[in-house]
């Protein structure tokens, strides 16, 4: 009944108060999927059969941009664009232009994209009039039969094309290569050689149990922790404070300028830093990467042309981020920590 008073919120959300969840963490980093499909079927990322989702399912780009809104009427600072492959999103330059006008305006700080290079040689130059100012890339491997196994449908050629395209555009490029233990450990010298000819940034990722696959993941596990041992070995790597709202930690190598991320879920939690969530393509916000609490934002989002109960939903959905993920691998727990792919979360 309508002033029933336990229906009343006696502390109301102040309008566009920042996110500030249980832990005193500012959230000001907002990971957005734009779709689940990749044109790619990297080998810990994805099964090679997988199922996608419906496009009614999908958020629609003018969705996808007005959820973006919220987030940065919250306090975003920074929204990076995901997938699956986001540049495969049909009209997805349209999203792309309409954020990049809030980097413009002074409203959003930086606007960036995750990509597996495949479509950076017809989309380069309209990300960078767009105001994305650098990319990420995933590259796992720098030998051309080697890529294609991790990948099992990517080109190296195309990819590179597309990388000199998006550095030709005068994009900043971070290359990310997941180690893979027995697959790719025997070339992360080479990668430093090559960013370090191009003044591109290298970022080494430790893999993560995320979505069932068609192999163990112990199997594919690779500590950081040894890789810098290793690397160690041959290059001078001096330990840096540098931030830059993602989970990873920098060193510079002396010999090429260049600086080197690590990010390490497994072998060192960097959960006391974060400062982010990610939105699926479908509007599930996941306030821990590898947690399965989730905040359903579509249905508030299609239920009314206000903001009012979606930015609610966000807050509600804040006020739950955990302290940190409960990732392990080992042979003791062939499982998934958690049953959704990397493709679903977004980045």
């Amino acid at each position: 009944m309508a002033g029933n008073p336990q229906h009343i919120n006696p502390h109301p959300i102040p309008k566009h108060a920042p996110l500030v969840d249980p832990f005193g963490r500012k959230i000001q980093y907002v990971r957005v999927s734009v779709t689940d499909r990749c044109d790619f079927r990297c080998v810990y990322c994805m099964a090679e059969d997988m199922s996608f989702l419906p496009k009614s399912e999908v958020l629609t780009l003018e969705e996808l941009e007005r959820l973006s809104l919220a987030f940065i009427n919250l306090g975003a600072r920074k929204i990076r664009l995901t997938g699956g492959e986001p540049l495969t999103r049909r009209n997805i330059m349209s999203l792309i232009r309409r954020l990049g006008d809030q980097v413009a305006a002074g409203a959003l700080e930086e606007l960036t994209l995750t990509t597996n290079g495949s479509q950076l040689t017809k989309y380069a130059e309209d990300l960078a009039a767009a105001h994305i100012r650098r990319i990420n890339v995933s590259v796992d491997s720098l030998r051309p039969e080697r890529f294609a196994a991790i990948t099992r449908w990517g080109k190296l050629p195309a990819v590179m094309d597309g990388i000199m395209a998006a550095k030709s555009a005068g994009l900043a490029i971070k290359l990310n290569c997941v180690a893979l233990q027995g697959v790719n450990d025997d070339e992360y010298d080479a990668m430093i050689e090559f960013c370090g000819q191009h003044g591109f940034e290298l970022t080494l990722i430790e893999v993560m149990p995320m979505g069932e696959i068609d192999q163990a993941r112990s199997d594919q596990y690779l500590p950081l922790s040894t890789v810098r041992q290793r690397l160690e070995q041959k290059w001078h790597l001096t330990d840096l404070p540098d931030r830059t709202g993602g989970p990873a930690r920098y060193v510079r190598v002396a010999e090429t300028g260049q600086r080197v991320g690590f990010i390490t879920p497994m072998t060192h939690n960097f959960c006391e830093s974060c400062n982010r969530v990610r939105v699926t393509c479908t509007g599930v916000l996941y306030m821990c990467l590898g947690q399965e609490d989730a905040a359903d934002l579509r249905t508030p989002l299609r239920a009314s042309e206000s903001n009012d109960a979606v930015t609610a939903a966000i807050y509600d959905a804040i006020a739950r981020k955990p302290k940190g993920h409960d990732f392990i691998i080992d042979r003791a727990r062939p499982a998934a920590a958690v049953s959704r792919h990397m493709s679903v979360t977004g980045g």
